[in-house]
């Protein structure tokens, strides 16, 4: 499957890293799904019983990777996952009573002190600490009892695409397993062949909007907001855009108040209980004659009149974020480039960024 895949996205690619990396993401996670089952199935057990709850621990797009994954633990499984500062172990040496939590540590190089500082706190505390990491000899892989791997492969760019849509789906594929949720299981094996399909829709309508853009709103619910927040960050870093994701519901309490003519937004609704409201959100700042574009499945109802972009279905609608975000990472790096940017090398920003 991860060759079949790979050879037939390897066409047209150009010499920037962040799109042949963004190509690469559906033989990623073909791979990725081939592999570790034992491993996957020992880190589904102990999420099974975490004696004293659930904690992520990540910076940047692995955060956005924690909390979809925190999301749908809440959503489909009942259970409470908290996002726990890495600096109340590292600045202020916090101690937290009770059972020690089970700790998942979403990383791609493995390699942030605050991260590894972190894990081996908690893990010195009692917690069973778990990895999730792209590089599986790193520093955080070591730090913690135990280790699931991206499988993506090296990554150049310092826009991160490809080790982004494997940690989204090895948190599905925690999450599943833990849950031993048969429709998310039976739709996971046909992931990569959706991704596929993603990176060949026509996303160019927002290069076009979006070229001489200053400021950007990007709007999701749910587990999509998580998504959300990783295409604003995305716009930041490659295209120079001052990007803010906002819930659908937090954006009426206060940032509508900017929203004029013009303004740019994306809205993001895949299939689920939110995408009624968010179509209707669409709706509403289009008669505010904002610049709005809405990536949608195409025929969802409601859409009549608006700018859309398309977004291709997965076999379960909780991974339409996923296939979502593959579409966009195209969009964004030719985006870049019509801004005269270069999205592998973003100012000021490294691969590997080391917080404490």
């Amino acid at each position: 499957m991860a060759e079949a895949v790979a050879r037939r996205l390897s066409g047209g690619a150009s010499a920037s890293a962040m799109r042949t990396e963004a190509l690469e993401a559906p033989a990623c996670v073909a791979r990725q799904l081939a592999a570790d089952a034992d491993g996957m199935a020992a880190a589904a057990a102990r999420l099974r019983q975490p004696p004293g709850g659930i904690v992520t621990l990540a910076r940047g797009s692995s955060d956005h990777a924690a909390q979809h994954f925190a999301y749908l633990s809440m959503q489909r499984g009942g259970r409470l996952v908290t996002s726990l500062p890495p600096s109340l172990l590292t600045l202020h040496g916090a101690r937290f009573d009770g059972a020690p939590p089970l700790a998942l540590a979403w990383s791609q190089s493995g390699r942030s002190p605050d991260l590894v500082d972190s894990v081996k706190a908690l893990r010195a505390a009692g917690a069973w600490t778990l990895a999730l990491v792209n590089e599986p000899d790193s520093p955080l892989a070591a730090a913690a009892a135990s280790t699931l791997a991206l499988h993506a492969a090296p990554e150049r760019s310092v826009a991160a695409t490809k080790s982004f849509i494997a940690q989204l789906v090895l948190g599905v594929r925690l999450l599943a397993a833990s849950r031993d949720d048969a429709a998310l299981l039976a739709a996971l094996p046909s992931l990569p062949e959706t991704l596929a399909d993603a990176a060949t829709l026509d996303w160019s309508a927002a290069v076009d909007a979006w070229q001489p853009a200053q400021q950007l709103y990007v709007v999701g619910r749910g587990a999509a907001l998580a998504v959300a927040q990783e295409m604003a960050l995305k716009l930041k870093e490659t295209c120079g855009i001052q990007a803010e994701a906002w819930s659908g519901a937090e954006l009426m309490h206060g940032p509508l108040a900017l929203v004029g003519p013009g303004w740019p937004v994306l809205v993001l609704a895949p299939r689920g209980p939110a995408q009624a409201s968010l179509v209707a959100l669409a709706q509403q700042l289009h008669q505010r004659r904002a610049a709005v574009l809405l990536a949608v499945a195409p025929g969802t109802p409601g859409c009549e009149g608006l700018a859309c972009l398309p977004l291709h279905s997965a076999c379960h609608a909780d991974l339409d974020a996923i296939s979502a975000v593959q579409s966009f990472y195209l969009m964004v790096e030719a985006l870049a480039r019509a801004r005269g940017r270069d999205p592998d090398h973003p100012p000021g920003l490294a691969k590997v960024t080391l917080t404490r």
